[in-house]
C-alpha cells in the first residue's frame, strides 16, 4: 500500500482533461503537486486553483519532446519541492488514419510526443525516483495491447510504451521502483478534437465512439486507487477489461469489431471538415502536452 500524503507527484500533460483531474483528486489526498504542461499558462491556472483549496502546487511549462526542457524542469521541480516520489507521463497526441496513408512525418510525430515524451520524463526523474523508491504511472490505452484499425501510429506508440515500461518495471524492481500502466477506453476529453489526420492536418470536431466515454474524474479515481494499490495493471471501466480478454480470448472477432469501428471513423472524418474549408495551420507539430486516452 502506498501512501500518497506529502508525496511529491509530477503529471505532465496537467493542464488537460485527465491531468487536471487527477491533479485535482492528488491534492484531495494529500499529495504535493508538480504540474507539467505545454501550455504553462493553462498549468498556472490550475496550479492557482489548488492551491487556493489548500494544495501545494507548482506549475512548470515543458514540452515533453524537448530533452533539454525535461531536464530543466525536473530540476526546478526537485530545487523547489525536493524532486518528485511519483511520475505520472500523461502527455500525448492522437491521429487517426489507417497505416497506408499515414505520412511518415505523422508517425515520428506521434511517437515522439507518446513514446519519447514519456522517455525524456522519465530518464530526467529517474535519479530522484530510485532514491525516493518512487514510482511510475503510465497513461497508456486498449490500444496499447490490442490493435485499433484506423489508428495505427497512434496504436504503435501506445504498444510501444507498453514495452518500455514492463522492462523497465522488471529492471528497478529490485530497487524498490514501480511501474503502473494504466489502459483507459475513450475518455470525455478533448483529445480527440485536436486529433491529427493521416496527412498531419487537425481534424476537429469528435467521432462517434465505441462505448461510452469515461468522465476524466472517474478515471482518475481509478488511477489513484491503481497507484495506492501498487498494481502493475489498471483496467477503468468495461469497455477496457471487455477489449483485454476479448483482445485475447477471440482475436479474430476482436479485429472484426475495430474494422466496423473504423469504418465509422472514416465516415466521420469524410464529414468533419467542411468542404473547400482550409485546415489549421498546426500541420503534425500540433498540440503536444495533453492527455490522450
Amino acid at each position: 500500500m502506498r501512501r500518497l500524503r506529502d508525496k511529491v507527484v509530477a503529471i505532465t500533460g496537467a493542464a488537460g482533461g485527465i491531468g487536471s483531474a487527477l491533479a485535482r483528486r492528488l491534492g484531495r489526498e494529500g499529495a504535493r503537486l508538480a504540474l507539467l504542461d505545454l501550455d504553462l499558462g493553462a498549468a498556472r491556472a490550475l496550479a492557482a486553483e489548488l492551491r487556493a483549496g489548500g494544495s501545494e502546487a507548482l506549475a512548470l511549462g515543458c514540452d515533453v519532446t524537448s530533452e533539454e526542457q525535461c531536464e530543466r524542469a525536473f530540476a526546478t521541480l526537485a530545487a523547489e519541492l525536493g524532486g518528485p516520489d511519483v511520475l505520472v507521463n500523461n502527455a500525448g497526441l492522437t491521429a487517426l488514419g489507417p497505416f497506408a496513408e499515414t505520412e511518415p512525418q505523422v508517425w515520428r510525430r506521434v511517437l515522439e510526443v507518446n513514446l519519447m515524451g514519456s522517455v525524456l520524463c522519465t530518464r530526467a526523474a529517474l535519479g530522484a525516483l530510485r532514491a525516493r523508491r518512487g514510482w511510475i504511472v503510465v497513461i497508456s490505452s486498449v490500444a496499447g495491447f490490442a490493435p485499433l484499425v484506423g489508428r495505427a501510429a497512434y496504436a504503435a506508440s501506445k504498444h510501444a510504451l507498453h514495452g518500455a515500461f514492463a522492462t523497465l518495471r522488471a529492471e528497478l524492481a529490485a530497487e524498490g521502483v514501480g511501474v503502473t500502466l494504466v489502459c483507459p477506453s475513450y475518455i470525455d476529453t478533448p483529445i480527440l478534437s485536436r486529433a491529427l489526420d493521416a496527412r498531419g492536418q487537425p481534424l476537429g470536431g469528435s467521432p462517434t465512439l465505441a462505448g461510452r466515454r469515461m468522465a476524466p474524474a472517474v478515471l482518475a479515481e481509478a488511477i489513484v486507487r491503481g497507484l495506492v494499490a501498487e498494481r502493475a495493471l489498471v483496467l477503468p471501466g468495461w469497455t477496457s477489461r471487455a477489449a483485454w480478454w476479448l483482445s485475447r480470448l477471440a482475436p479474430g472477432l476482436y479485429e472484426r469489431l475495430m474494422r466496423r469501428h473504423e469504418r465509422e471513423h472514416r465516415r466521420w472524418a469524410e464529414g468533419a471538415r467542411p468542404a473547400g474549408a482550409p485546415a489549421r495551420a498546426e500541420g503534425a507539430g500540433g498540440p503536444a502536452g495533453r492527455a490522450a486516452p
